[in-house]
């Protein structure tokens, strides 16, 4: 029997058969508090969200899981890049009405201030945010194999 040596070498592909389903199907994901990928996209919305309001927490994550059919935001998870944002606030400006998180009787719920000075701000923190996604995707790109062999 002849040994067969198999060496690295560029794989001709061939056109798939008639009927094979499109493979770019993803998982679903939870969204996770620390979660750069998570974070861009709430910080997405809530860039886009009317000013000068309360606007509930869960009519937020009602319209992030819309948006996003493979994804669900939980509350609290919604909460904690809302006060992530408001901490970053906090530093930039040194007053607490660009985003005011309060408890009513309708629930948790987010006031964004209605200025001139918050569109610009909220891009820098999307940008800051999707640097991050971007480098986790480097990062990720770079292992060998999930196991690190």
């Amino acid at each position: 029997m002849t040994e067969i040596h198999a060496a690295p070498v560029r794989l001709e592909l061939r056109s798939a058969p008639a009927g094979m389903p499109e493979p770019s199907l993803a998982p679903p994901v939870i969204a996770e508090s620390g979660d750069p990928f998570t974070a861009l996209r709430i910080v997405d919305l809530v860039a886009r969200l009317e000013r000068g309001r309360p606007i509930r927490i869960s009519d937020i994550a009602a319209r992030l899981d819309a948006d996003y059919l493979d994804w669900l935001f939980p509350e609290p998870v919604v909460v904690d890049v809302l006060l992530q944002l408001q901490a970053n606030w906090l530093t930039d400006y040194r007053n607490q009405s660009g985003i005011v998180l309060d408890s009513g009787p309708q629930g948790a719920t987010v006031a964004l201030e209605d200025s001139s000075r918050l569109d610009p701000w909220i891009v820098r923190q999307a940008q800051r945010v999707a640097a991050d996604c971007r480098e986790r995707l480097a990062a990720f790109s770079r292992l060998d194999r999930p196991a690190g062999g």
